[in-house]
């Protein structure tokens, strides 16, 4: 009865409506020529588009975080800030909105990692959110948007056979740089703090879960980065085209 009368629920409901509103007006904007004629790619363009907002905000958010806060780099748990949790809220809201669009766009089955993704991130987040600790950890989990920025526009330029740009080659190499600074080192650095709650029973323990788990995800992620754009010729020719992690 708590959770229901708690007063991020408004800040949840908030952020999620702004993304649906934000996507509805995405819509809007004039398709390239080889997306529009795909009723599935014009999907996923409209729902890049929106990841690629919330990526711009939420990374440069985070970033922000942490230069106004830099104990967040180190007190993962105890460390707090209003900026950190409306950040963090405001993400939560962003991976609802999407957890929502992937079903009622019935694109589940092609798009069932990031659902799980999503799962995983929202039990994470709402541990800050609810119980107020971890706010810190959430800030740090954050930073990964800023890589996500240059995945996106790979992804996009990709879904607009778009491969053959300067820009897409140029992106490549960026985004393999961001994901070392932004992904696999603070996944990593996030990892080695939580592996002090093992054995115990408490909320770090349940996070500890989570973050393994995203560390599988996230090296697969990687090893598929890897093959697609720096060894082509050793990607399989895939069975299911209409998969929406696009190697």
């Amino acid at each position: 009865m708590a959770l229901l009368l708690h007063p991020a629920l408004p800040l949840l409901l908030g952020a999620t409506l702004t993304f649906r509103a934000l996507r509805h007006g995405l819509c809007r904007l004039p398709l390239p020529a080889h997306v529009r004629t795909d009723p599935l790619r014009t999907w996923r363009w409209h729902n890049l588009l929106v990841s690629f907002a919330h990526s711009i905000v939420s990374g440069t958010w985070a970033l922000l975080c942490i230069w106004q806060t830099p104990e967040m780099l180190v007190e993962i748990e105890t460390a707090w800030s209003l900026s950190g949790y409306l950040l963090v809220c405001f993400s939560a809201g962003y991976f609802i909105h999407d957890t929502v669009d992937i079903v009622v766009s019935r694109q589940s089955r092609a798009s069932w990692e990031y659902l799980v993704h999503h799962v995983m991130a929202m039990g994470a987040f709402f541990s800050g959110i609810f119980w107020g600790s971890f706010v810190g950890g959430g800030v740090l989990t954050l930073l990964v948007e800023v890589s996500n920025i240059f995945l996106t526009i790979r992804m996009m330029m990709k879904i607009n056979n778009a491969q053959d740009l300067l820009l897409y080659k140029v992106n490549k190499y960026v985004n393999l740089v961001m994901y070392f600074l932004f992904r696999l080192a603070p996944q990593a650095y996030l990892t080695y703090f939580f592996l002090q709650y093992v054995g115990q029973r408490t909320l770090g323990t349940f996070l500890l879960g989570i973050l393994l788990l995203l560390d599988v995800m996230i090296l697969i992620y990687f090893s598929r980065l890897l093959r697609s754009d720096f060894c082509p010729e050793r990607v399989p020719n895939r069975q299911h085209k209409d998969k929406f992690l696009t190697e």
